[in-house]
């Protein structure tokens, strides 16, 4: 079957996702974890020294001015599951409004950021990248607060990594998981909407809500 970028939302739709082995294998298979990942929204967890770091971090945020860089930011590691197909699906939910990307720039160099896809008011994050100290923990916080201000419900992270958990993001069983998607595939939110926020903003809504 060929996948294509309908296939894809509807995967979403009913809680699997799409991964390779690796950057190179040409095929795709779906994966619906006993165990979520999921990032509570009104529990992001922000230490002194990330918001020091965002208060004194040089970058520029911006939303979809490279989602193509963004993505192949992430893929350029040793291991990855983001193949050429999956690029080029990922790059034609964009053109549709349904996959955005959140990004750092110092300067003219994108240094950090994070892409997803967005079904209702359900945000699917796909995987991010940091070429800076704490650019990946930076783009989080802003992308929660962004998420939050949009009027998203879910925040699917797929996997809970060391650093994902360090940040306030926990498991949940399958069957809850499914649950939270439902309700938030009826609602509707706006990723484009919310402005670019003061970094005192960020540190202070992330703050009263954790």
């Amino acid at each position: 079957m060929t996948l294509t970028p309908d296939l894809l939302l509807h995967g979403y739709s009913i809680g699997i996702f799409p991964m390779a082995e690796h950057r190179n294998d040409p095929d795709i298979f779906w994966v619906d974890p006993r165990q979520r990942g999921v990032m509570p929204l009104d529990g992001f967890y922000m230490s002194r020294s990330l918001k020091r770091r965002i208060r004194n971090a040089p970058y520029r945020i911006a939303i979809n001015e490279d989602f193509d860089g963004t993505v192949s930011a992430c893929a350029d590691r040793s291991e990855t599951w983001i193949n050429a197909k999956i690029q080029t699906l990922y790059a034609m939910l964009h053109a549709q409004g349904h996959a955005h990307s959140l990004e750092l720039w110092e300067g003219r160099e994108l240094v950090g950021g994070v892409y997803g896809v967005v079904l209702g008011a359900a945000f699917f994050g796909e995987s991010m990248f940091s070429r800076r100290r704490d650019a990946s923990k930076i783009a989080l916080a802003y992308l929660v607060d962004r998420l939050r201000l949009g009027g998203f419900a879910l925040f699917d992270t797929q996997f809970i990594t060391p650093h994902l958990a360090s940040l306030g993001g926990v498991e949940i069983p399958r069957a809850t998981y499914h649950s939270l998607l439902a309700e938030a595939l009826k609602a509707e939110a706006d990723f484009l909407a919310p402005a670019i926020p003061a970094p005192q903003d960020v540190i202070q809504r992330n703050t009263q809500t954790s």
